[in-house]
């Protein structure tokens, strides 16, 4: 009988991949795993047959809200109640997604939608989810690279540039995540972020860096420590580096910086 259901975005590469194998030698859990492809969420059933755990995925491109809302509604179907989820997706700085300014189908520049807009929406939608497995964990793979964020100008459309559109997304992710955490009871869900590892060797760290510094094994250990260390049992609304607690920037922690993207926020989702 399953006693942990554990949904991973992003796991058909790099850092989710490693992690989706990690958590599938756990007996008695139910892995929900999520990709965009197909063909690469077929690869990875492949890979993972026979191991320990349960193993399901999931289809949706998350710089679309309605596939996001979609996405929401699949898991739902496959659970009634939801341990842990790890935002992990996310789109880089530059390769493989490119350098340019890009719009999502629903307006909203590309990298903050798939960083950030994506999670948040995901995050609530799943709430009664997380709420039924209490004490439930919601994980946000962040980054030390941080830049901060105009609300006037979510969009990105004066001075685009790439890097610094993904900094300003996982500023946006940490900072909600801060927000979230103190909504909810820590006994019924914590939310936590990190930096699991500096430019680990992925496919897009490799292509828009060129070199990788910290291994995969660091990333998985990072992570796997906010989905399943004991000792964090109503831990919430901390940032991590790696396995040590750390400080964000100083936006994150400001209450009116806060209140103005949740509003902003709000209105990009809804529409």
């Amino acid at each position: 009988m399953t006693t942990r259901v554990i949904a991973l975005t992003g796991a058909t590469d790099g850092l989710g991949r490693a992690l989706a194998a990690r958590l599938a030698d756990r007996a008695d859990h139910l892995l929900i795993l999520h990709g965009r492809s197909a063909e690469r969420l077929a690869a990875l059933r492949d890979d993972l047959r026979g191991r320990a755990a349960e193993v399901a995925t999931v289809r949706a491109d998350l710089s679309e809200m309605a596939q996001v809302h979609v996405l929401a509604a699949e898991i739902g179907s496959l659970t009634e109640r939801l341990d842990v989820l790890v935002n992990n997706a996310g789109i880089g700085g530059g390769e493989p997604d490119g350098v340019d300014r890009r719009l999502t189908p629903d307006g909203n520049e590309l990298r903050f939608a798939v960083n950030y807009l994506a999670p948040f929406a995901l995050t609530r939608d799943l709430l009664p989810l997380l709420r039924a497995a209490a004490p439930a964990r919601v994980v946000n793979v962040a980054s030390l690279g941080q830049a901060p964020v105009d609300v006037d100008d979510l969009a990105f459309e004066r001075g685009y540039d790439g890097k610094r559109a993904y900094d300003r997304s996982k500023l946006a992710l940490i900072a909600d995540g801060f927000t979230l955490a103190s909504e909810l009871p820590a006994r019924e869900v914590t939310v936590n972020s990190l930096h699991p590892g500096t430019y680990m060797p992925t496919k897009m760290v490799l292509e828009s860096v060129g070199h990788s510094i910290d291994s995969l094994e660091t990333g998985v250990e990072s992570t796997l420590r906010l989905i399943e260390d004991p000792e964090l049992d109503g831990v919430t609304g901390r940032f991590y580096d790696r396995l040590r607690e750390a400080r964000a920037l100083p936006d994150a922690y400001r209450p009116d910086f806060r209140d103005r993207l949740r509003a902003a926020t709000e209105n990009l989702v809804a529409m």
